[in-house]
């Protein structure tokens, strides 16, 4: 078993494709086929089950072989990093996933006090919905995810951050604007801005639901996946839309917004920090941590 055909291997397995592994490892689709018949003829048995044209399922054989590539995998990186410190050269990735949002409203201070801190670091952001961010942690594609806690499953280690709400985002002004709570019949009259139909987005799902069981009749204005988007046309009267937020965020205090509780219908929640339970973090990623959590 040669190291190409680890990694290739790894990738094939990662991505459940030939095709989009050859294009994360620049090489050809042929040579990866290559590689992996090269370690199933090494192992004597197969190592994916091939349905179809497309779809490639590991077998359990398969499935022991990634476990130990990916360990392999993220033992190599920690192995280069502690080398470069050893040479004096400091040198390590720092890869977060996270939703457009929390990268627009909550990194950004952050981070500019963690790079002037840790300049030797490649940090990479990643914009990705709640479960692509978990999709990330889950591939090791990235070292940390930031989503709602209730979006972590059970296997991955998550370290909560600050408590969220969901409120109703109203333009200063608005009639329901100094209301403590209001129900669904005050909401339906207003036309919504509201994320795109779908499985995707749950908010929208329960708030359909929500409506239905009072026999409400709403009127949906905008369909928008990005609340800064929806932010804008809520300012600017187009109508009345739901969020997230986490409401000590200075920022929010100069919008032309008010925020009304729903917590009677949203249970609140919290951001969560979610990463691989793997061995101990390099201090540069330890670091990073510390730094979230004392913010």
């Amino acid at each position: 078993m040669e190291w190409h055909q680890i990694v290739g291997f790894h990738h094939v397995a990662r991505l459940g494709s030939f095709t989009r592994a050859a294009g994360v490892t620049f090489r050809t689709q042929s040579a990866l086929t290559q590689q992996v018949q090269a370690l199933e003829e090494e192992f004597g048995c197969p190592l994916f089950e091939r349905i179809g044209k497309r779809k490639l399922l590991l077998t359990p054989a398969g499935e022991k072989l990634f476990a130990f590539t990916e360990k392999a995998l993220s033992e190599y990186g920690a192995l280069v990093e502690e080398i470069q410190a050893l040479k004096g050269v400091p040198r390590g990735q720092l890869r977060i996933a996270a939703p457009f949002t929390t990268l627009y409203r909550l990194l950004p201070g952050f981070l500019e006090d963690y790079t002037r801190r840790f300049p030797w670091v490649e940090v990479s952001l990643l914009d990705r919905p709640q479960k692509g961010v978990v999709e990330l942690v889950k591939s090791g594609e990235v070292d940390f995810g930031i989503t709602l806690e209730s979006a972590v499953p059970g296997h991955l280690s998550k370290i909560r951050l600050g408590r969220v709400e969901a409120v109703l985002l109203v333009p200063a002004g608005h009639p329901l604007a100094g209301a403590e709570r209001v129900d669904l019949r005050s909401i339906a009259q207003y036309p919504l801005i509201l994320p795109p139909a779908g499985s995707e987005y749950a908010a929208r799902r329960k708030l359909e639901a929500l409506f239905g069981k009072e026999k409400l009749a709403y009127r949906v204005v905008m369909e928008s996946s990005n609340i800064e988007l929806s932010s804008v046309y809520v300012e600017i009267g187009l109508g009345i839309s739901f969020a997230t937020v986490v409401r000590n965020l200075p920022i929010l205090k100069q919008r032309n917004l008010a925020f009304v509780s729903l917590d009677h219908y949203f249970p609140p929640e919290y951001m969560a920090l979610v990463h691989r339970p793997d061995k101990s973090l390099p201090s540069h990623k330890a670091a990073f941590i510390d730094l979230l959590l004392g913010s």
